[in-house]
C-alpha cells in the first residue's frame, strides 16, 4: 500500500508498505481522510523519530473485522482515536487521561497518511467512535482536534460572561474561537501577525481580530471596558505570545498554554503580580474519551463549523505540499490529506 513517510517538513515521501494484517480483537480501517495536524510539523518533536508514516486525525471504512470484534462490522464509517488511556490508573481516576501511561504507548499501524491502518484490540476497545450519517469523512477528522479544544476549555473552566483571548489564529486557535463562542463567552478576541488568518478568525466568529504586534493589553481594554482577559488561550509556540499571554490575563484570570514552546525554551514569570491577583496558569494536552465525545456531537450538531475550514484537500502523492502548507502557516487553515484520491 502507499504510505507518506515523513523525514522531515520539506522531505516527505510517497513510498510502499506491506498492508497491515490484522489479528483477533482488531479491524482494518480503509482511511478516507486524514488532516495534517500543526504538531505535525514540529520538527524538533518529530524528527527525532522519523523516518515514520505520521497522521493521528484519521476517518475511515472498516475493510475487515478481526475474530471477537461484535461492536463494530464492515462498512462502519468511523473516527479511530490513536491514543488511548487504560481507564483504570491513579491518573484516569483522577481525570487525567491524557497523563495516562497507556495513552502515551498506544498508536495504530501505521499513521493515518496511508491507504490502510490496523486498529489494535485496545484502540478497538477504547477509542472508535461511529460517524453519523450526517457527518463526511472530513467533518470528521476534526474530532480530534476539536476534542483537544474541548479538554483545555473544560479545564480552564470557559464559561458564560468570559471574555476570551486566543493567541493565534491557526486551526487550534479558529476551533478555540467558535468553541468560547458555543459555551457563552461574551467576547471573544483573537491575534495573529497574518492578515489572512486575521480575517478567517472574524469569519470564524471572533468579535475583534487584532494584528499580535499592537500592543495587545492596551487593545484589550478599549475592546473590554477597561479590563483585561478573563481567559487567555496561548494558540501559538511563538515566544512572543506567550510572554504576552502573562500580560494581557486579568485579576482572577487564566492563562491555558495551549500550545508550548519548544524544549529549553523558559518564560519569565511576575510571580509577585500573579501571586496578588491570584492567576492561574495552565496546561492541557490532547482528548480524553468523553472530551472527544463531545467534539464529535458539536461538529453533529453544527455547533462548531468545521466544513468551511479546509482549504486544501489533497492526495496521498501531494502530502508534502500539505505539510510545506502547514510549517508556511500562511494562507491556509486545514489541510486534509485523502488516501483513495
Amino acid at each position: 500500500m502507499r504510505v507518506a513517510m515523513y523525514y522531515n517538513n520539506r522531505d516527505v515521501r510517497l513510498e510502499e508498505l506491506p498492508k497491515p494484517r490484522i489479528g483477533a480483537g482488531e479491524f482494518l480501517m480503509k482511511v478516507m481522510a486524514c488532516g495534517i495536524c500543526g504538531s505535525d510539523v514540529l520538527e524538533w518533536y518529530r524528527v527525532p523519530k522519523a523516518p515514520r508514516v505520521l497522521g493521528h486525525e484519521a476517518t475511515g471504512e472498516i475493510v475487515e473485522v478481526g475474530e471477537g470484534v461484535e461492536r463494530y462490522k464492515v462498512g462502519d464509517g468511523v473516527f479511530v482515536s490513536h491514543h488511548v488511556p487504560c481507564g483504570k490508573c491513579r491518573y484516569c481516576m483522577g481525570g487525567h487521561h491524557t497523563a495516562c501511561e497507556t495513552l502515551h504507548k498506544t498508536n495504530y499501524d501505521p499513521g493515518g497518511f496511508a491507504e490502510y491502518i490496523r486498529v489494535p484490540r485496545i484502540n478497538v476497545e477504547r477509542g472508535v467512535y461511529l460517524l453519523p450519517k450526517n457527518m463526511s469523512f472530513e467533518e470528521g477528522t476534526f474530532i480530534e482536534p476539536l476534542g483537544c479544544a474541548v479538554r483545555g476549555q473544560r479545564l480552564a473552566r470557559v464559561k458564560g460572561g468570559d471574555a476570551v483571548l486566543i493567541l493565534g489564529s491557526g486551526v487550534s486557535g479558529l476551533l478555540h474561537v467558535q468553541l468560547a463562542r458555543a459555551r457563552g463567552a461574551e467576547r471573544v478576541i483573537a491575534t495573529d501577525v497574518n492578515e489572512y488568518r486575521l480575517n478567517a478568525a472574524k469569519k470564524f466568529g471572533a468579535d475583534e481580530a487584532v494584528q499580535a504586534e499592537e500592543d495587545v493589553p492596551e487593545k484589550l481594554r478599549q475592546l473590554n471596558e477597561g479590563r483585561l482577559a478573563d481567559k487567555v488561550i496561548v494558540c501559538t509556540g511563538a515566544a512572543s505570545a506567550s510572554e504576552q499571554a502573562l500580560r494581557c490575563v486579568d485579576r482572577g484570570g487564566t492563562v491555558l498554554f495551549f500550545a508550548v514552546l519548544g524544549p529549553g525554551v523558559d518564560v519569565s514569570v511576575p510571580i509577585a503580580d500573579f501571586w496578588r491577583d491570584e492567576i492561574t496558569m495552565m496546561t492541557s494536552y490532547g482528548a480524553g474519551p468523553g472530551d472527544l465525545e463531545e467534539a464529535l456531537k458539536l461538529i453533529g450538531d453544527r455547533k462548531v463549523n468545521v466544513r468551511e475550514m479546509i482549504t486544501h484537500r489533497l492526495s496521498l502523492g501531494e502530502a508534502g505540499l500539505g505539510f510545506k502548507l502547514v510549517a508556511d502557516a500562511r494562507e491556509s487553515i486545514k489541510v486534509i490529506v485523502e488516501p483513495q484520491r
